[in-house]
């Protein structure tokens, strides 16, 4: 039997050494809403009734992650992918906000962001 829920509400997860200050990176990335923001929980979602969110986690552990990944050096164990209109208007607002490009880029119709605590993100355009 399948996991359900009536609300039909999914979500990701992002650990990180300030779950505010992530939030409100992603906040200003996406243009999303706010709907809780403490020191160790924040969840952000574009509406109340989308049904899936972003949080984030206060990790007093929290090792950035090294992109790409090297033998005994932390690796990430997601990352999100984001569809966008213009691929190098999209990296230029990512850095605005607060991203940085990773200096690995594998390839040439996708760009691997750092969001501040580290997560690797990327961005595209569909090609279809």
């Amino acid at each position: 039997m399948p996991l359900r829920t009536t609300k039909h509400w999914f979500g990701v997860v992002l650990d990180a050494p300030d779950a505010s200050a992530l939030a409100h990176f992603y906040e200003r990335l996406l243009g999303w809403t706010s709907f809780k923001d403490t020191p160790d929980w924040a969840t952000l979602a574009p509406s109340e009734t989308h049904g899936y969110n972003l949080s984030f986690q206060t990790e007093p552990n929290y090792v950035r992650p090294v992109w790409p990944s090297e033998p005994g050096r932390p690796i990430m164990m997601l990352h999100l992918d984001l569809e966008v209109d213009d691929l190098a208007a999209a990296v230029a607002y990512a850095v605005e906000v607060g991203a940085e490009l990773a200096a690995f880029q594998p390839q040439d119709d996708v760009r691997v962001m750092l969001d501040p605590a580290g997560h690797p993100f990327c961005l595209y355009v569909d090609s279809d």
